[in-house]
């Protein structure tokens, strides 16, 4: 008996629509990246992106738990030197509120040219539309 392997041509995708509103970012963050990824699909094969598209509403609507909107940090570097920029999650929900579900799914997904062309399929709207 041979072990099955997934085509590229037999992958098929779906549209699945999240409503963010009064959800926790991690756990609907895992969701999304378990529905990118495709491990919900019987023929998940981790080389290939079989996952689907993701459509999330009201990302600007999501919550923390305990106190993170005043102690969670956001960091990025400029790339000169001491150019370490530090944003609070509440200033990021003003600034720019899709970034918060964005890097929470990015950072479930493997950290692979693959993944990358995963977080592609995620599409991110503040409000409902």
């Amino acid at each position: 008996m041979k072990t099955y392997s997934t085509k590229k041509k037999e992958i098929s995708r779906n549209w699945l629509v999240v409503d963010a509103k009064d959800q926790v970012v991690g756990r609907v963050a895992s969701a999304i990246a378990m529905f990118l990824t495709g491990k919900h699909k019987p023929t998940f094969s981790p080389n290939l992106d079989g996952g689907d598209f993701v459509v999330v509403l009201n990302a600007d609507k999501v919550v923390f738990t305990g106190n993170k909107w005043e102690d969670k940090p956001y960091r990025r570097h400029t790339g000169f030197v001491g150019g370490l920029k530090t944003t609070m999650a509440k200033d990021m929900l003003k600034k720019n509120p899709t970034h918060i579900l964005k890097a929470a799914v990015w950072g479930m997904l493997p950290k692979t040219n693959l993944a990358r062309r995963q977080l592609m399929k995620l599409k991110l709207y503040t409000g409902h539309q």
